[in-house]
């Protein structure tokens, strides 16, 4: 199992961000999709809500991600009709957890490597920050993080330095900026544009949406 984490890893194609600020969570990801060392798509949307009070960013097949995201939204929906209350992000966390023990368990010729970042906002106002590892693994995080995606050494090398446990929201959006460009900038695996969401107790922005084009002389 960890050689086929491994090996996705180095295939999953992705930088995605997340990180704990003293007043809420930022999240954010390129655009790029790849299939080997073709791109396939300069407009794949990898970090999303998923409900009013959570935002996942995802690293892995796109086609997986997108169906991750989608279910898990579904069974996020399912779960609070069902007991009339709003799941926390925990139990969202948990969830998708179990969702991917079970995915890379069940005997199938492709196998489904998704790891993601999950970020939101309890009922109470509190806000959290969770990675799901592709093998099932959920962990909270509290300073930052960036899964098993092909961005992740370059990012983590640039907020190793930079995050500070009182660093703010409006901070936490700019070296999010930071960390994502300095990926792109040596992962040709990503690139095109950025996506970031912060949360806060007031909710969910999607303050950044932005391309990032080439520049010819």
């Amino acid at each position: 199992m960890n050689s086929e984490i491994n090996q996705n890893v180095l295939k999953s194609g992705t930088s995605i961000v997340g990180i704990v600020c003293k007043d809420g969570v930022v999240v954010g990801a390129d655009r790029r999709s790849t299939a080997g060392n073709m791109i396939m798509s300069k407009n794949s949307k990898k970090a999303v809500p998923v409900a009013d009070f959570l935002v996942v960013a995802g690293t892995g097949v796109a086609s997986d991600i997108d169906l991750s995201q989608r279910i898990l939204a579904a069974e996020l929906k399912l779960q609070e009709l069902k007991t009339k209350t709003r799941p926390s992000v925990r139990e969202a966390a948990t969830l998708f957890g179990m969702m991917t023990y079970r995915n890379i368990r069940t005997p199938s010729m492709i196998p489904n490597i998704v790891g993601l970042l999950i970020g939101g906002v309890n009922e109470d106002g509190k806000t959290e920050l969770y990675t799901v590892e592709p093998a099932g693994g959920v962990y909270e995080v509290e300073d930052y993080d960036a899964n098993f995606s092909s961005g992740m050494p370059f990012i983590l090398g640039l907020l190793e330095r930079q995050w500070k446990e009182d660093i703010n929201v409006e901070q936490g959006v700019e070296l999010a900026k930071e960390a994502l460009k300095s990926s792109i900038q040596r992962d040709s695996a990503s690139g095109n544009g950025i996506d970031i969401f912060t949360i806060t107790k007031d909710g969910i922005k999607h303050v950044v949406s932005q391309k990032i084009t080439p520049t010819y002389n």
